[in-house]
């Protein structure tokens, strides 16, 4: 999906939009030169983004760093990441050197346990872009978008096993049913069973394996505490404990909250439902009010910047935080919605309307 495939399907106001923005970003670029070394920038936060991981993990591991303090920085680093494999994904760095390419790729993916295979997700990004806030949009469907609000739902933003788990029965049912209804084509529906059974396979299975089994422990052992009582566990599992603990600090729980901060953010800017086709002005909102900061730490800024990549794919994620303050007073001068919270009391509907 490229800035050209947005130009194609656009209305007048979106293809006016993409080309203020576009100068903007242009004006940065001949501004800072550096900016032209985009293999090398992206590469170098690539390594720094990985030695804080691994610096972090050493520093819990020799004692020296409490657990908090190793979830909360790991998860920085681990956003950073995040928004790494995006632009990979729209092939931004290296793009003429696979190996390097596909390298980059492979180590945004073992960093981030949590999330699902970069190359399957690269075919449900694009399908994203061209049909995003519809029935069809499998990214944003599965994180949530579009789902009232509740406890289910804030359980499924941050655990994709259990955004799937608790929505088994629409997986294995609505495919067949939008084929029925000729919204996926065949070809759709073949690969959508593919995808469902690789996203997470095999890292995200084994990641949240990991999760699942600590939570579990922990659980059963503070019901029983509550109780008076204590669980006997068996050696095997009190001697696996350690390990498990050491995992979920350094690894898997970082990605957790990574993972939930994110999907929160994202969700909820972008619409679902009843937007019209191919109008990117209706997809996103920016949702950048001042009490998600704490959210946003998380997540590199998301919510303020992504409704920029919807309109420019092009540029990296750093050059769109740098545009962003001149980017607003474009989305703002063409009526792009900020902070319309409303979006949380109509689970993600542009408009008002009653629901089911």
């Amino acid at each position: 999906m490229s800035d050209a495939d947005i130009v194609a399907t656009a209305n007048s106001t979106d293809r006016q939009i993409q080309t203020e923005l576009k100068a903007i970003s242009d004006r940065l670029r001949t501004r800072h030169g550096w900016l032209k070394h985009q293999n090398a920038l992206g590469m170098g936060i690539f390594l720094l983004a990985l030695c804080g991981v691994g610096l972090n993990a050493w520093l819990y591991i020799a004692g020296i760093m409490p657990a908090w303090a190793v979830i909360l920085l790991t998860a920085f680093w681990t956003s950073l990441l995040h928004e790494l494999e995006h632009d990979l994904i729209h092939w931004m760095y290296f793009r003429k050197h696979p190996f390097w390419h596909h390298l980059m790729m492979l180590g945004v993916y073992l960093a981030r346990p949590t999330t699902i295979n970069p190359w399957v997700r690269r075919h449900l990004h694009f399908r994203h872009h061209k049909l995003s806030g519809t029935e069809t949009d499998l990214e944003e469907r599965g994180i949530t978008n579009g789902e009232r609000w509740g406890f289910k739902r804030f359980l499924m933003v941050g655990d994709n096993m259990l955004a799937i788990y608790l929505r088994a029965f629409t997986y294995l049912t609505e495919p067949r049913r939008l084929y029925r209804q000729g919204k996926l084509s065949k070809e759709d529906l073949k690969n959508f069973r593919l995808i469902s059974l690789v996203s997470f396979n095999p890292l995200g299975f084994i990641a949240y394996g990991i999760w699942h089994a600590f939570v579990l422990y922990w659980l059963a052992t503070g019901v029983a505490w509550l109780l008076g009582m204590s669980i006997a566990w068996p050696v095997m599992v009190e001697s696996v404990m350690p390990w498990l603990t050491t995992a979920v600090v350094v690894w898997v729980g970082p990605n957790v909250l990574r993972t939930w901060c994110l999907h929160f953010i994202s969700s909820n800017m972008h619409y679902y439902g009843d937007i019209e086709p191919g109008k990117v002005a209706q997809q996103c909102q920016v949702l950048n009010v001042w009490w998600l900061w704490p959210v946003q730490a998380f997540c590199f800024n998301f919510g303020s910047t992504h409704a920029i990549h919807h309109f420019v794919v092009r540029d990296p994620f750093y050059l769109r935080q740098m545009a962003a303050r001149e980017s607003h007073e474009v989305l703002r001068k063409h009526g792009i919605r900020f902070n319309d919270l409303g979006t949380f009391r109509r689970a993600n509907r542009y408009h008002e309307r009653k629901l089911a």
